[in-house]
């Protein structure tokens, strides 16, 4: 029996990197997935034709997390879809390590209007729809722990998404819908290969400092988001997930 059966999903930032595992995952184990998108159109539809391949059932959906009419587009479109919204897997994010020299109001403002505000919007439209043994996952991130030097933003904005999650956990714990935060180490990723950082200096330091001994994977991240999604993890709410193959 399919661990989400009957279940749907919205997955933001899923057209490329971990939000492209989770919503795999997911629909892997019976969930219908909405796969949002930002911009990469051809990125989302690639994921949707990969999971009906497979059995399953999803839909591409661009929007805009950051901004409110957007952010609830995304989650109508599961009920439109689909009829209901059982789990939300807040993955949109954005990164851009800078020294507090050459910080600006724009780095600022881009980085938690996504990685902040958009998790709001977005949770906020979902939990009209949401009801008891529904599932909130917030991505956020072990630089929240590990503050890594030029991350004063990035790190600002995962240190709100833990935050925020213990908050919505005592909000909506009354409703039984749980919030729990799943904070990835140092990923192999399209994103993270653009940036320079796999086979980086700092990668090769993760690495050493990682009693595992490498990088994670996307996959490594979205079998945890499939059990937090699921009714084996019906009693954590409010907790943060390191998920960095020990790195702390």
């Amino acid at each position: 029996m399919s661990k989400l059966a009957g279940k749907v999903a919205v997955v933001t930032g899923a057209s490329k990197g971990i939000g492209t595992a989770i919503a795999k995952a997911l629909a892997a184990e019976g969930a219908s997935v909405v796969v949002n998108y930002a911009s990469s159109k051809a990125g989302a539809e690639t994921v949707v034709n990969a999971i009906t391949a497979a059995g399953g059932k999803a839909v591409a959906v661009g929007g805009d997390v950051s901004k409110a009419a957007e952010a609830a587009g995304v989650v109508e479109a599961a009920i439109e879809h689909f009829g209901r919204l059982d789990i939300l897997v807040n993955n949109s994010g954005v990164y851009e390590f800078s020294p507090i020299e050459t910080i600006t109001e724009e780095h600022f403002h881009r980085q938690f209007n996504i990685n902040v505000l958009g998790l709001l919007l977005t949770t906020q439209a979902a939990v009209k729809h949401m009801g008891e043994g529904s599932s909130i996952i917030n991505i956020g991130s072990l630089v929240s722990r590990i503050t890594p030097p030029g991350s004063a933003v990035y790190s600002g904005t995962k240190g709100a998404v833990d935050a925020i999650t213990g908050v919505l956990s005592r909000e909506l714990g009354p409703g039984k819908i749980r919030v729990n935060s799943l904070n990835p180490g140092m990923i192999e990723t399209e994103g993270a290969t653009s940036a320079g950082f796999i086979g980086s200096e700092m990668a090769t330091a993760i690495v050493s400092q990682t009693p595992l001994g490498r990088i994670g994977q996307p996959d490594d991240i979205a079998d945890i988001a499939v059990f937090l999604a699921s009714d084996d993890s019906r009693w954590l709410t409010g907790e943060q997930f390191l998920a960095g193959g020990g790195l702390r």
